[in-house]
């Protein structure tokens, strides 16, 4: 019953919430991030909100942290010097890949670089066959040789990955061996450890991908923890996963390629639970910080997930261009720009948004921090959305002049706008890229966005959910208290949870059921013991069974959830329970095809908290109606009188009618004309459109 900490990196911001246990009182802070050492601003913070909060730090139970720092190293190619090791004849398959263009008509296309040179790649005499069946003995005299290569060439870590041992790990293991031999104290990854799926470029891509990053986020673990009991907490380090659960140090620094997007996974998790509390069974998340914007479809009040995803794409939109991972992770999309992200004219004169931010530092114009380029934060000041004067709480002030001479030199005086309309132009854009994004996104899983309400989050999501709900064809938007923290916050409504994924190839008729539960119980019991060194014990862990199923002769599966019933052998309820998921997907069902079970993930999960949102302490309401200011409308197409009102004064039962806007320390909710608007119990303001 003590204090728990929520803490989010961000490309711009670092978010902190402090909740007291026993008493349910929260407190929100938020500092600029600090790039060169991203440890810098989280330990800042946690002093600060521990001292606002005249609370002393052996008062901590828990610190659970989200950080950008996997994705970036990967973005940025920051990490470790790797090198790979393969079966022999495999040498080249990071740079083969799936032999696709993801852009059909471009005769220069663009690649991805591989994270591994060439020249650091080794290939090792060995073989297994698809059952894992020994083709080729093991010959530690090669291995032996391969190591000391791998020594000579300079490598910080080294990706193990042979061909077929996610069936059969022996051979990795021996290989570990000698490589540890030779090279002690080096990260080594084996793929069946990482990702015991099929599919070779994908498990190489994911292996490798976890080498590069190891070192570099083991050393900012070890780091951020020596910093934290400096503080005087004594407790462990606890990291959010890209699905969502939590782990703790120890056991995210094995795996730290699963946090490649642990941030997000917060905000989604946050979403869940404050879709839950206003009653919705379906709502899109949209997230929306100083660097990017995000969604994800939230349905029975879970996040959906996936175990694909794509990173440090060269295309932005383009599938292929980047790099892919086999990760459990919630299947959200990039859906456009964040508040930072920096406004140009391209070569045929139209107006672009990102993907290019002005970060943290020198940051958008109007922070008065050195930077010259216009940015949608920018544009949102130009255009009455934001208040200069009470920018994170009137904690940092904001220069409209600044803004406005960015945007005029950028964008209105090549156009010959006013800066009104360049910065209405601004606007426009992103919301218009967002929208169309976030609509292909539901329709890729078989959705019509038509079906949700959208609900905000992130700094900046407040300030365009509405805009982009209209134009995505939503009604109803919800912007939850403190939305501008929310992944932080959903950091501690996480549950502590460890996903483990095997592949089992088996046809429905005539499956091995016996083996398939052998299996499935051990991974089960692998995932329990993880919970018990966080101190869950396994009569308060919940257990969730996911199977890839495909039609006999496809190439890719559809992901099924399977009660426990359904592996005593019950064909026809498995094959009804696939094409159900199916036919949401494609509308359509092959009743004459076979059907087979291809890969396995098992879910082990820690109770979820139960959190409330409420007025954070520090946070005094004064006067509900904080006076109005001129903003612009894309309704309109004008600015018009908007009354303004204090976000921490607006209590249940609260309803009133567009234009507004709704000011909070760390986000602004701007509501157009023609909608009403209602606060709910749990203090979330609903719009109806």
């Amino acid at each position: 019953m003590g204090l728990l900490i929520g803490v989010d990196v961000g490309g711009t911001f670092t978010d902190f919430v402090l909740l007291d246990a026993a008493s349910g009182r929260l407190r929100f802070e938020k500092l600029l991030t600090t790039p060169d050492d991203p440890s810098a601003a989280v330990l800042d913070g946690i002093e600060r909100i521990l001292a606002a909060a005249g609370e002393p730090a052996s008062r901590v139970e828990r610190v659970i942290h989200g950080t950008t720092l996997v994705a970036n190293a990967l973005i940025e190619r920051k990490g470790a010097a790797v090198a790979l090791v393969t079966t022999q004849g495999f040498r080249d398959v990071l740079e083969i890949g799936r032999e696709n263009r993801y852009d059909t008509y471009d005769l220069s296309i663009e690649l991805p670089e591989p994270l591994v040179p060439r020249e650091r790649r080794f290939e090792v005499a060995e073989r297994l066959d698809a059952a894992g069946a020994v083709l080729l003995p093991f010959d530690r005299a090669d291995a032996l040789a391969t190591a000391r290569a791998v020594a000579a060439s300079g490598a910080e870590a080294i990706a193990v990955c042979l061909l077929h041992a996610y069936r059969n790990p022996a051979h990795e293991q021996a290989m570990r061996e000698v490589l540890a031999a030779v090279l002690p104290g080096h990260s080594i990854c084996l793929s069946s450890d990482i990702v015991p799926l099929s599919g070779e470029y994908e498990r190489t891509t994911t292996t490798v991908a976890n080498a590069y990053v190891q070192p570099i986020f083991r050393r900012y673990v070890t780091r951020l923890a020596a910093g934290l009991r400096a503080l005087g907490i004594a407790r462990e380090l606890y990291l959010v996963l890209s699905d969502g659960g939590t782990v703790d140090a120890g056991t995210a620094v094995v795996a730290p390629i699963r946090l490649v997007h642990s941030g997000p996974a917060g905000g989604a998790q946050a979403a869940a639970v404050f879709g839950a509390l206003a009653g919705l069974d379906r709502v899109v998340c949209f997230d929306m910080g100083g660097t990017t914007a995000k969604a994800c479809l939230i349905e029975g009040h879970r996040p959906n997930r996936t175990t694909e995803v794509e990173v440090a794409r060269l295309a932005r939109f383009k599938p292929g261009s980047g790099l892919p991972l086999r990760v459990p992770i919630v299947n959200m999309i990039e859906i456009g720009a964040g508040g930072g992200s920096i406004a140009r004219l391209d070569a045929m004169g139209l107006v672009r948004v990102g993907p290019e931010s002005a970060s943290a530092r020198p940051g958008p114009a109007c922070y008065g921090l050195g930077g010259t380029l216009p940015t949608v934060t920018d544009a949102d000041l130009v255009l009455g959305h934001l208040d200069a004067e009470r920018f994170l709480g009137g904690d940092m002030r904001l220069d409209p002049a600044l803004a406005r001479l960015a945007i005029a030199q950028a964008i209105g005086e090549p156009l010959g706008l006013t800066v009104e309309e360049a910065a209405a132009g601004i606007a426009e854009t992103v919301n218009a890229t967002m929208a169309q994004a976030m609509v292909i996104h539901a329709l890729e899983q078989g959705r019509r966005l038509a079906d949700y309400a959208l609900l905000a989050i992130g700094g900046a999501g407040p300030v365009h959910a509405c805009a982009l709900a209209r134009r995505a064809d939503i009604g109803t938007v919800v912007c939850p208290m403190g939305p501008g923290v929310a992944s932080a916050f959903g950091f501690l409504s996480a549950p502590t949870a460890f996903e483990l994924m095997r592949t089992a190839i088996a046809p429905v008729r005539g499956a091995d059921y016996a083996g398939l539960r052998a299996m499935l119980g051990a991974m089960r019991a692998e995932g329990l013991a993880l919970l018990a060194r966080a101190g869950i014990p396994a009569a308060a862990a919940s257990t969730d069974t996911l199977c890839g199923m495909r039609y006999l002769g496809q190439g890719y599966e559809v992901e099924v959830a399977l009660r426990p019933a359904l592996l005593e052998g019950d064909t026809a309820g498995l094959r009804a329970a696939f094409e159900g998921a199916y036919a949401a997907l494609f509308g359509r069902t092959e009743p004459g095809v076979a059907v087979e079970m291809v890969s396995w993930r098992v879910v082990v999960s820690g109770p979820m908290a139960r959190l409330l949102p409420a007025i954070p302490r520090g946070a005094a309401a004064g006067a509900l109606h904080r006076g109005s200011r001129l903003a612009w409308f894309a309704e309109s197409r004008r600015r018009l009188v908007t009354p303004v009102y204090d976000r921490y004064a607006a209590r249940p039962g609260l309803r009133l009618s567009g234009p507004a806007i709704f000011e909070e320390r760390e986000s602004t909710f701007v509501v157009p004309p023609d909608s009403s608007i209602e606060v709910d119990d749990a203090l979330n303001l609903i719009v109806k459109l």
